[in-house]
């Protein structure tokens, strides 16, 4: 099942809903960042090189084109196709991210019924984007990769709701919930509490090998166990919406689970 679209739309908040109601596997484009970019470096990519030569200042300050080459969108989004391949079939996959290509549904990879786009007005995209603290360079590539993805999306001809800051999250995950209701219903789903748990912990150590991966990189600077991020409760009720604030060495050792939850 695919949430496709642009960043700061709520993608994630949204395919994390889905996964912890439903007891599905979350694949989340963006905890393979780093995974996806030595791929491209080991085939001899020359945008990769590129962006790996530069300082984070300089490689902001470039044209949106060539953010939008060596963010390497196009690139990614096969090989999140290959991912998504390589993944169990059971329990049902709910991937999203900014990289999924609006092609696979065309292609007849992934079925119609199963994926859905989230698309945002310029105006609500664009007050997003400014919430999220985009600017200058990260705010160009933003706009760019959005313009790509809107394009993508109505040439494939691929399901789309559109956004335009009148509906909230839970709206919104009600409508993509909708929207793939027979997917959903068709399965198949973890149902014990143990399979939920495990895969919540999954989510999260994603989330950890994320921050490590950035760290791992020659330019960064920092320890990235000292680092905070956002984890999901991994108590395993699928009402939990819960999220905790804690250091990438706290959800590392684990579980993750908020006071008062079993």
């Amino acid at each position: 099942m695919w949430i496709g679209g642009p960043s700061a739309v709520g993608k994630t908040t949204v395919a994390r809903r889905l996964a912890r109601r439903y007891g599905l596997r979350l694949y989340s484009a963006d905890t393979r960042t780093w995974v996806h970019r030595d791929r491209a470096l080991a085939a001899g990519s020359r945008p990769a090189r590129t962006w790996e030569s530069l300082t984070p200042a300089a490689r902001w300050a470039r044209p949106s084109d060539e953010l939008l080459a060596m963010s390497l969108h196009a690139e990614r989004g096969a090989m999140a196709v290959d991912d998504l391949r390589t993944l169990p079939s059971s329990p049902l996959v709910v991937g999203e991210g900014t990289i999924l290509p609006a092609w696979a549904v065309s292609a007849g990879v992934v079925d119609r019924a199963y994926a859905i786009w989230l698309i945002p007005t310029p105006d609500f995209h664009g007050r997003q984007l400014a919430a999220a603290g985009r600017t200058g360079g990260q705010l160009a590539l933003s706009l760019r990769v959005a313009e790509v993805i809107a394009a993508d999306a109505t040439r494939h001809r691929v399901p789309v709701l559109t956004l335009d800051g009148s509906r909230g999250l839970e709206d919104v995950t009600a409508a993509v919930e909708a929207h793939v209701g027979d997917a959903l219903a068709r399965g198949p789903r973890a149902t014990s509490a143990d399979e939920r748990r495990q895969l919540l912990r999954e989510i999260n150590l994603d989330v950890v090998a994320q921050v490590h991966g950035y760290y791992a990189r020659p330019w960064a600077a920092g320890d990235p166990d000292a680092v905070a991020r956002a984890f999901v409760c991994e108590c395993g009720d699928p009402a939990c919406l819960q999220e905790l604030t804690v250091t990438v060495a706290d959800a590392a050792r684990g579980p993750v689970v908020s006071p008062g939850h079993g």
